[in-house]
């Protein structure tokens, strides 16, 4: 079984506007050398929207917000480039929605690895991280969760989430000194 490391949403524009993300750089930035010596696909995972808002979803007031922040989400400015050392080898995947997996080429990319398990990372852990974790799940990737890799917003639902919402999905919750990341 071949192990990735999904880091989503961990850029420029969210860690200096949202202090809440600051906080997961620190651990992510030491389990990434641990991760790529393991073997384990690293993979980040940004978001994006197209300055010209083609791809803003009708009546959504979020995504809306996102697009009028200008240059802290518009694809190919600063505010999207990622926010932690990018290695060669790693994959760089650009998203527009939630969801690491939603109308990006993460899966193909994955199962050209032979990925079957994923540790998921990022910000926000109700949003981006659920998301993402669900989406798995339904392609019947085995998840864990990596605690203190993830930060909310509202350190309450980040706890609920951890606690209650992912292991009750089955979805292992261990914190970035706690993974290996290794092929088993």
């Amino acid at each position: 079984m071949t192990t990735a490391l999904i880091i989503g949403d961990i850029q420029q524009g969210i860690t200096s506007n949202y202090p809440f993300a600051r906080q997961v750089v620190p651990p992510l930035t030491g389990l990434l050398p641990r991760a790529r010596a393991a073997g384990a696909l690293v993979v980040f995972v940004h978001f994006a929207l197209r300055a010209n808002g083609a791809d803003l979803p009708p009546g959504n007031a979020l995504f809306r917000t996102f697009h009028e922040a200008g240059d802290t989400f518009h694809e190919g400015s600063a505010g999207t480039e990622i926010a932690l050392p990018v290695a060669d080898e790693d994959v760089v995947v650009v998203k527009r929605r939630a969801s690491a997996f939603a109308g990006t080429d993460l899966d193909l990319v994955l199962r050209a690895a032979g990925v079957s398990t994923l540790a998921i990372a990022g910000v926000a852990t109700s949003a981006m991280v659920a998301a993402t974790c669900y989406d798995a799940a339904d392609r019947d990737y085995r998840v864990t969760v990596l605690r203190d890799g993830c930060a909310d917003g509202d350190a309450a639902m980040h706890d609920f989430f951890m606690d209650t919402v992912f292991p009750s999905r089955g979805f292992e919750v261990v914190p970035c000194a706690g993974w290996h990341g290794e092929r088993r």
